[in-house]
């Protein structure tokens, strides 16, 4: 891809930002928080709890892997839920109409985080996952401190590929150009946030670009325009 093609597919660069300034407008919104709470809290309860066995070391891995694909799954049949209507009724959820707007206007920071109601629960289910579905605690909240980790990492990565901060490593660059030509290109292909490459090879959505026309429903989803 030539740099003139980066451009058009990826968006223009407005102005610098330097990871300082970045990292300052990311902890003014709630989901860094909320997440990081929960990770500070989770690290601190697992080791008080102890009882280290080796199928501690299985949880990390295991989520690592499938990260990409869980992520691929929530972005292809939540965030791009539409909306339908049954008799009197509309059925539209609060993540996919913050999804539409997200793609609406990518550069509007607040839309780029999970919003805060929606995490409210998403936390509540970690918990309760970790808790009760583990056969040990220490497993539980080993799988509690991998979640919210992995969840602020996302937020960073996802935040940051929208700012006007640029890719200065190569593995960061393949990151911010999958998910810019997500948005800017085609929004049929390339779901993966936090990885290139990963899951959108595995369920074929990672095709050539230049084979791929720009969609002109790109910013507004389903031709949806609310």
């Amino acid at each position: 891809m030539t740099a003139t093609n980066l451009t058009d597919t990826t968006g223009a660069r407005r102005r610098s930002l330097s990871l300082s300034r970045a990292a300052r407008e990311f902890v003014r919104h709630p989901s860094p928080w909320m997440l990081g709470v929960l990770f500070v809290a989770s690290v601190i309860a697992r080791v008080i709890e102890g009882d280290w066995h080796g199928t501690d070391a299985l949880v990390p891995a295991i989520m690592l892997v499938v990260f990409p694909v869980y992520e691929w799954f929530v972005h292809v049949f939540i965030l791009y839920w539409r909306l339908c209507r049954v008799g009197p009724l509309t059925i539209d959820s609060l993540l996919a109409r913050k999804h539409r707007a997200h793609h609406r206007d990518p550069r509007d920071i607040p839309l780029i985080f999970i919003p805060w109601q929606a995490l409210i629960w998403v936390i509540v289910g970690t918990v309760a996952i970790g808790v009760f579905a583990f056969p040990r605690l220490g497993l539980g909240l080993t799988f509690i401190v991998l979640s919210s980790g992995i969840g602020l990492v996302y937020e960073w990565i996802h935040y940051l590929v929208h700012t006007d901060y640029r890719p200065k490593t190569r593995l960061y660059r393949a990151v911010w150009t999958n998910h810019r030509m997500h948005h800017y290109k085609n929004e049929h292909y390339w779901f993966t946030v936090t990885t290139s490459g990963t899951a959108d090879r595995l369920l074929g959505t990672y095709p050539d670009p230049a084979t791929v026309p720009t969609s002109p429903t790109a910013r507004a989803l389903h031709g949806v325009s609310d």
